[in-house]
Formats: C-alpha cells, sequence, structure tokens
C-alpha cells in the first residue's frame, strides 16, 4: 500500500458526525461473513486481478480467520453468507455492469443447489484455511444470495431465529456484498459493526471500491472497529 493510499483510508482525525454510542453484547452478537471464497481470496481466484491487491494490502484473508477464531472461542453465533450460481442462472434475461463481469468470469460456479460434483477446491468452495471453522457443524451456511445483498437468501431469518440483533460484518467485496449486507441488515432492525480491514475492494478505472465503501460505512454503520478493536471486544466478557 503506497502512503498516498494509507492517508485515503486512514480514519478522519476530527469526525463530524456524532457517535452511535454502540455497545456489544456478546448475548445478541453474530459475527456474519460475506462470501469467504476461493475466487475472491486467493490468487487462484478468477477476481484476483482486480481484488488482489486491496486483499493483500489489508492483510484481509489473516483477519476474516482471526475473526473466525475469536468468534468461536467467544460462542457467539457465527453466519456466511455465500454467493455461488447454478446452470439455471445462465437463463436469466438482463444484469448490470457488475453481473455481466462475474458471469463472464465464471465466478461462484456450481453444477447444482443439491450437488457438489467438482465443489471441493473450485472458485465457489470456502478458502481452505477457514473450512475448519465453517464446517464445524455449528456455523450458518446461508443459502447463497445472487447479487450483493441478503434480500434473497435466509440470513436474516437464521440471525433473528437465534435471537441476533447486533452484528460484526466482514468478507467480501466492501463495496458490493459487504455494503449490500450493512445496508439491508440496518433496514431489518440490526445493529452493524463493520470490521474494516477484513473487507477489500476492487480496483478498477472506474474508481477504489474499497475508499468508496469506507466513506458509507461510516455514514451507516453503527461504528467501524480494526479486526483488533473486534477481537478486543469479543473477548470482554
Amino acid at each position: 500500500m503506497t502512503s498516498t493510499q494509507a492517508d485515503l483510508y486512514a480514519e478522519p482525525a476530527k469526525p463530524a458526525l456524532p457517535g452511535s454510542g454502540f455497545q456489544l453484547d456478546l448475548a445478541r452478537t453474530a459475527l456474519v461473513v460475506t462470501d469467504p471464497q476461493i475466487d475472491f481470496l486467493s490468487p487462484a481466484g478468477a477476481t484476483w486481478e482486480i481484488f488482489g491487491g486491496s486483499v493483500t494490502d489489508n492483510n484481509t484473508v489473516a483477519h476474516i480467520g482471526r475473526l473466525l477464531e475469536a468468534a468461536k472461542a467467544a460462542d457467539v453465533t457465527v453466519a456466511i453468507s455465500p454467493h455461488y450460481y447454478y446452470p439455471s442462472d445462465d437463463a436469466w434475461q438482463f444484469g448490470g455492469p457488475l453481473e455481466q463481469y462475474m458471469h463472464s468470469v465464471g465466478m461462484f460456479k456450481r453444477e447444482g443447489p443439491l450437488q457438489l460434483d467438482g465443489f471441493a477446491g473450485s472458485g465457489a468452495d470456502f478458502l481452505p484455511a477457514y473450512r475448519e471453522h465453517i464446517l464445524d457443524g455449528r456455523t450458518v451456511i446461508a443459502s447463497p444470495h445472487k447479487i450483493v445483498g441478503p434480500e434473497s437468501n435466509d440470513l436474516t431469518l437464521q440471525l433473528r431465529k437465534r435471537g441476533v440483533s447486533q452484528v460484526l460484518l466482514a468478507g467480501m467485496a466492501a463495496n458490493l456484498c459487504v455494503e449490500g449486507h450493512l445496508r439491508e441488515l440496518i433496514e431489518e432492525g440490526f445493529e452493524v459493526v463493520v470490521v474494516r480491514d477484513a473487507t477489500a475492494g476492487p480496483r478498477l478505472p472506474e474508481g477504489d471500491g474499497y475508499l468508496s465503501a469506507l466513506i458509507n460505512f461510516r455514514f451507516l454503520a453503527s461504528t467501524t472497529w480494526t479486526t483488533n478493536e473486534a477481537i478486543a471486544a469479543l473477548g470482554a466478557r
């Protein structure tokens, strides 16, 4: 990361907006991780060319791993909101620039909702470093969201059924699925903290997606924390 980028991403020295007064209550908290999948987070993934620089600079992979470990140790709900596409989705008749790109590079492709043929190790699979935490029989793996938000999956239902009203939000990608989940969860009445260094964004001629997201996180989230701050809060019983 260049010094100029670091300056752009730094939290404002003198914020103009008031604090929310947010206090974490572990009894009603969940860690929600969006798209912790190979296609986003691995050099072998379909989108590394545009996300890899931000993932590397933020140390995103390690930070998500530390959050998963801390959440398990704190015995709070952990929920994954994944992204999958099936052959039936190829019949979609329209889509925005993001959707066109995702389909063109074969992101998150699976053989079908009830099939796991070819899933292990594919771009749709979870990053290997996370599997022990995600596939432990305790983690909620929501049905797939299809564009950026959780409106099309069962994440909110799963959280409500577990008495969750506060969410620590991390994952990929900052200005896309993380921001989409942030906005919908807020509309659904959740308090949401974004873990700002446990995500990353695309860098394209259209703009720096991570910078775009950080600005909106500051306006919308209850607060933004670093991974270290989130882990400290999870350890405070």
